[in-house]
């Protein structure tokens, strides 16, 4: 069907008003969000790649994928490759989309694209660029992907407006009205007249709300509009259950609540209206922000001259960045249920592998899901489980179908799980990478160089305020020295019973656009890895809180400060994650005398904490299995 669609797509753009030249299908929703609804689903639908992340190019003669390192063999595996290019966007010789643009498009060129699936930060640079070049940006309201679905008898479902929670302060630690509160303030201080909030997290977490309307991301589609007076919330058909509206009362806000679909129109009413109104007024939204959004909420094309906006980051995604104390209690308390789940795991394939039994990919995936179930507050997993065994565990975002042949887990396999679950309390992300039975000597040595990087990022010292690139060289360092690398970052925020992955912050060899710097209570994930393409896939997961450090503070390296940067303060990080790591696959002669004691102390706590709860649970082959994993490992 590929050779279809692109057909139809192509018909559809030499029909519009101005015939495109090229169109642009982004991965992307109108609220940017990493993960979309099938609804959104386009890039996906047009080029059959079914990876998180990329950027579709379509022409009359060309289509091409801009996508990253994570995602190269599974473009390969997926997309028509007679009809489709991969621009392996990690790599410096390939040129950005836009450059392409610039290169291979004549003078005069209409280049398309939906505005609520591009940022104003993403919109403006492209639009500028072309118009140097004499060639066009023009925003197409209509979807051409969404048209040429429903022509072909194949629509998009519909976008989803599922069940609402409100998630009590006993676990957010902060009312709705406290927040509000706090960002009317930073409204004050910037002079805006209105706060546009339109990232699914930021408007879960103002209102200590959750849904699930895209999966493993509690989130409802919405967004949130507040004044100095008025908080007004656009979602579903505009009818807040009762319940959501009163708990929201009971923390001290009542919202007004309207249909999702008014908020263009609404943004550009309350536009009008602060224009007639005689006074200056500036309308706060995020540059992340759709640029359809913001020509809504500027009131372009019809005011005469638009309101003033503030396009920046947004202050919501700074507020819920840093985690109050109830937060990160909850964080910690739900690693270790977690924990328990995936010792329980690793227990039991273990003891099928060994004796014979066929275990495949997915019911690894399934028996963990069966494990956390049995944890208090446990919601559902935080994304698709990673499962990969052999040569799928080199497919960084590899995930088991249930469709068509299984692959089973072998004693001869390197197996990767890199899963997570989502709490009230909390949200994990974890990775453990083992061998079903004998490593290989280059196995244990990629495993162990890995392990070493972990560990480097793990107990790292830093000044307040750096930014996370700066730390990304530390967990590569043992892998560059033997020419190998990895094409992933190497660690990323993490929301709280909301997204897994949460800016603005990360741990990566790019910087992230709006990292506003490391400071105190924020969850990482500390990541690196290492994937042998056709053969095994090796990358160890821990999530980490950001801690100040003082030489009286317990951390391996806190006894050595002289100084605290010059008054800026020491950073460093507390590892929540408890699940040991597998003591065959390390080769002791790689590892310092420091990092041999980081292990044996990790296991230590990891023992010591777990240990009475599966003592306390009966569930004494767990707690056996636990206790073989974690002794003490010395030097022969």
């Amino acid at each position: 069907m590929s050779l279809q669609k692109l057909t139809a797509l192509r018909a559809l753009m030499a029909s519009q008003p101005t015939a495109l030249a090229a169109y642009i299908v982004p991965t992307a929703d109108a609220h940017n969000s990493e993960y979309i609804a099938a609804t959104d689903a386009r890039r996906e639908w047009v080029s059959g790649f079914t990876g998180s992340a990329g950027t579709a190019l379509v022409t009359a003669d060309r289509a091409l994928v801009w996508t990253d390192g994570r995602y190269y063999t599974q473009f390969d595996r997926e997309a028509d490759l007679t009809l489709w290019t991969l621009m392996r966007q990690s790599l410096p010789d390939t040129p950005t989309m836009e450059a392409w643009l610039l290169k291979h498009m004549p003078t005069g060129s209409v280049v398309g694209a939906d505005p609520h699936t591009m940022t104003r930060e993403e919109w403006t640079p492209l639009q500028n660029a072309l118009t140097k070049a004499k060639m066009q940006l023009v925003a197409v309201d209509n979807n051409l992907v969404d048209q040429i679905r429903q022509d072909m008898k194949d629509p998009p479902p519909p976008r989803p407006c599922n069940k609402i929670m409100h998630v009590p302060v006993q676990y957010t630690g902060k009312t709705a009205g406290k927040k509000i509160e706090e960002l009317r303030e930073k409204m004050k201080e910037k002079k805006a007249s209105a706060l546009v909030v339109t990232a699914l997290d930021e408007v879960a977490y103002t209102l200590n709300l959750r849904g699930s309307d895209i999966e493993y991301n509690p989130v409802l589609f919405a967004y949130l509009v507040i004044t100095e007076q008025t908080v007004r919330l656009f979602w579903g058909t505009g009818a807040l259950p009762a319940a959501v509206a009163n708990a929201l009362a009971a923390e001290g806000v009542a919202v007004d609540a309207r249909p999702y679909g008014d908020v263009a129109a609404a943004l550009t009413q309350m536009a009008k209206e602060f224009s007639e109104s005689g006074e200056e007024h500036s309308i706060w939204l995020s540059s992340d922000a759709s640029e359809a959004i913001h020509r809504a909420a500027s009131g372009s094309g019809v005011l005469s001259t638009p309101l003033n906006l503030i396009s920046e980051v947004s202050p919501v995604t700074l507020m819920k960045m840093i985690k109050n104390e109830v937060e990160l209690e909850g964080f910690r308390k739900c690693h270790i249920r977690d924990g328990i789940a995936v010792v329980r795991l690793f227990r039991w394939l273990h003891e099928r592998v060994d004796a014979g039994d066929t275990v495949t990919e997915i019911q690894a995936a399934d028996k963990l899901l069966e494990f956390r179930k049995e944890e208090q507050h446990f919601m559902g997993p935080s994304f698709e489980t990673i499962a990969g065994a052999g040569e799928n565990g080199a497919v960084i975002h590899y995930s088991p179908a249930r469709e068509g042949d299984q692959r089973d887990i072998r004693p001869t396999d390197m197996f990767l799980l890199d899963s997570g679950g989502q709490y009230l309390d909390g949200t994990t992300d974890i990775t453990r990478t083992r061998h079903m039975g004998t490593p290989s000597d280059e196995q244990c040595d990629a495993f162990t160089r890995v392990l070493k990087g972990q560990i480097a990022i793990s107990t790292a010292l830093y000044p307040q305020g750096v930014r996370g690139n700066v730390l990304d060289s530390l967990a590569r360092k043992f892998l560059w020295d033997v020419g190998l690398d990895y094409a992933h970052g190497t660690g990323h925020g993490v929301g709280h019973f909301l997204n897994v992955h949460e800016g603005p912050s990360g741990v990566s060899w790019r910087p992230y656009p709006h990292d506003p710097g490391l400071k105190p209570h924020q969850i990482l994930s500390n990541e690196p890895g290492y994937y042998k393409v056709g053969e095994y896939g090796i990358r160890h997961e821990d999530l980490v809180i950001t801690v100040n450090v003082t030489k009286d503070s317990d951390h391996p390296r806190a006894s050595g400060l002289l100084g605290d940067f010059d008054g800026r303060g020491v950073l460093g990080m507390e590892t929540i994650t408890l699940v040991p790591n597998q003591r065959k696959c390390m080769k002791l002669d790689l590892l310092t005398d420091f990092e041999l004691a980081y292990i044996n102390a990790y296991h230590t706590r990891v023992l010591r904490t777990l240990g009475p709860e599966l003592k306390t649970r009966g569930l004494k082959e767990d707690l056996a299995w636990l206790e073989r994993e974690c002794e003490v490992i010395t030097r022969t």
